[in-house]
């Protein structure tokens, strides 16, 4: 049973989340995603698990977002991936997979629906 946090330390969501996690006696594995971005088939496999489609994990605010044109609906589904890849930062955190499961921390306790 491994759980992994894919974590912005910088993010307080992301550090209440792991706090979270740690207090109900997981030590997940932390991926800073920032530094070690996920792969396509990785990012779609947590798509897939989080049941949404890539702009629901965008974070829409950033200026890469705007620079990026990523609004435009004529993006397909493999360009939106690739400019997260290309754009970890687009990435919302955190964003926590246990047991096969995966859920988004916003809130935080969120988290607690899969563990």
């Amino acid at each position: 049973m491994t759980t992994e946090i894919f974590h912005n330390p910088r993010c307080s969501k992301s550090r209440q989340t792991l706090q979270i996690l740690e207090e109900n006696g997981l030590q997940p594995e932390i991926t800073e995603y920032l530094k070690t971005p996920p792969d396509k088939a990785r990012l779609e496999k947590i798509l897939n698990m989080l049941g949404l489609e890539p702009r629901d994990l965008m974070r829409r605010k950033e200026a890469e977002y705007r620079e990026a044109g990523l609004d435009n609906e004529s993006l397909s589904r493999e360009q939106l991936i690739q400019a997260m890849i290309d754009h970890p930062k687009l990435i919302e955190r955190p964003i926590v997979i246990h047991n096969g499961k995966a859920v988004l921390g916003r809130p935080p306790e969120k988290v607690l629906d899969i563990i």
